[in-house]
Parts: C-alpha cells; sequence; structure tokens
C-alpha cells in the first residue's frame, strides 16, 4: 500500500514577481558557476582608478584599489552562494537525520535530541555560527559549518513533526497491519513522504544562510581577502562611503536582491504545496 498521491491544484498561474525572482536566482547561479562569462578579472588592481563612479569601462565602478566592483561582485556570487547553498544542504541532511532519530529512535532518544534543539534554537542562529566560528576559525568552510550548525536544530524539529504525523496516518497503520516489516514501512512510507516538505523549507533557509554568511563575512570571519565575496566588500565600502556611496549600493543590493528572490520562491512552493489536495 502506497501513500495517496498529493495533486496540486490547477487554475493559478505564477504571478510576474515569481518569474523574475527565479530568473534573478538562475542568473546568479550562472554568475558563480561560469563568472567568466559576465566579467574580467575581479583582482585587477588600477590605482589610478580608485573609487570611480559607475561609467564606461567599470559598470559598477571601482573600488580602493581601482579592482572593477562589478568584477568582484559577479566572482562574489560563488563564495556567498556556496556558503548559502552548502550550508542549506548540511543543515537539511543533518537535520533530517536529527528529526528521525527524535520521532522514531525511542522515547529516551527523542527527549534527548529536542532538548539539544531546544537549547540551540535558544539562541539566535548568527550568535550561533559566531560561536562555531570562533572555535574553528575564520574561513569560508568554517562558515559553512557554523551557519550549518544553526539552521540544523529548525529542520530537526520540523522534520519530527512531520515524522510523527506520518507514523500515525491511516496508510502507515494499514501497512503495518498487513504485515510489512517496520524497515520497509519506514524506507517506503515513512521516510519519503516526510522529507516531502523538505525542499520549501530548504528554498526558504537559503536566504537566511547568505544573510548569515555575508554577516560573518563582513565581521572578517567568512573568506580570506582578496577573494571577492558581497559581505567581506560591505564591510570594506563602509571605509569609503564619503566618498563612493555605490561601493556599498551594489553588493549590498545582491545580497538583498538573492535574499528576496530565494524567500519568494519558497513562499511561492509553500503556498502550492498547502493547496494541494489528496
Amino acid at each position: 500500500m502506497t501513500a495517496p498521491t498529493l495533486v496540486p491544484c490547477r487554475g493559478t498561474r505564477p504571478r510576474p514577481g515569481l518569474w523574475a525572482a527565479c530568473a534573478f536566482l538562475a542568473l546568479v547561479c550562472c554568475a558563480a558557476l561560469f563568472p567568466a562569462l559576465f566579467a574580467g578579472a575581479p583582482d585587477q588592481v588600477d590605482a589610478t582608478a580608485a573609487l570611480r563612479g559607475p561609467g564606461a569601462g567599470h559598470p559598477f565602478g571601482t573600488d580602493q584599489l581601482g579592482r572593477d566592483v562589478f568584477a568582484r561582485v559577479v566572482y562574489g556570487a560563488r563564495a556567498s552562494l556556496f556558503v548559502g547553498l552548502g550550508s542549506t544542504l548540511l543543515a537539511g541532511a543533518a537535520g533530517s537525520a536529527w528529526g528521525l532519530l527524535a520521532a522514531l529512535g525511542g522515547r529516551v532518544a527523542g527527549e534527548v535530541a529536542m532538548r539539544l534543539a531546544d537549547i540551540l534554537l535558544a539562541f539566535p542562529g548568527v550568535l550561533t555560527a559566531l560561536l562555531v566560528v570562533a572555535v574553528l576559525g575564520p574561513g569560508t568552510r568554517n562558515a559553512t559549518l557554523a551557519i550549518t550548525v544553526a539552521l540544523a536544530p529548525g529542520f530537526a524539529r520540523v522534520v519530527r513533526v512531520q515524522a510523527l504525523l506520518v507514523r500515525n496516518s491511516a496508510y502507515v497503520r494499514a501497512a503495518t497491519n498487513l504485515g510489512l516489516r517496520p524497515r520497509r514501512v519506514l524506507r517506503r512510507h515513512i521516510v519519503p513522504n516526510t522529507l516531502a516538505p523538505l525542499l520549501i523549507l530548504a528554498t526558504l533557509n537559503v536566504g537566511t544562510a547568505v544573510i548569515a554568511g555575508a554577516s560573518l563575512s563582513f565581521l572578517g570571519l567568512g573568506p580570506r581577502p582578496p577573494a571577492p565575496e558581497w559581505g567581506a566588500m560591505l564591510a570594506q565600502a563602509r571605509n569609503y562611503l564619503d566618498v563612493s556611496w555605490t561601493l556599498a549600493l551594489f553588493p549590498g543590493a545582491a545580497i538583498t536582491l538573492t535574499v528576496m528572490s530565494a524567500t519568494a520562491v519558497g513562499r511561492a512552493l509553500q503556498a502550492r504545496y498547502e493547496r494541494r489536495e489528496p
């Protein structure tokens, strides 16, 4: 016996804003994968062109070292998305195992797992990430692991609740009564239907992870200079706001638009999932 198939409601069309969000995310992903197609070298220094505003040859202007801001924003997409997507995927995997253990591992294991999640959730996510980075040290990999630790408890709580609902559902009880082994019921029914909503949660958490990664980089705990990264670019630009305010505009806009686009896509997926009918 299999779980009932969920079919999305028809008659709804994506809004133009959603298409724009998807297009922007696709553009950012292409820039992260193939930055050389969009811009030249991000570390080319030209002291004679320092702190120039947007213009011919430099559509986003130049920074304090004469480096092209457009090229650095394009190449910075890779580091920012690596932290955002990487930490979300790791948190989803760890949180799923964590939540399944809490739901199906027995009363003692469930209580221990959830109390640990409650302790971590009692702290703001950025603070948790800061504590982890303080132990591991700065760098892209450590920042990704730090944000993973901050996001994983949220995934664990959602997976636990979903797993309990699925375990007590009619089709799982029917499969058990028909004599299916517990391991087979877990593999064929509980796990697939428990993890189905995770795509929505993961999409919503990408924006949170990008902001957290930019925050750590802003504090000097992300990628090491001169590697381009949006948060680090904002940190460098704050010292030159009175001379060239556009220096902070474009990396800030990149962070804002990426987070808004990821959130819009996640909300659309959530609304679509909630409109499904058995």
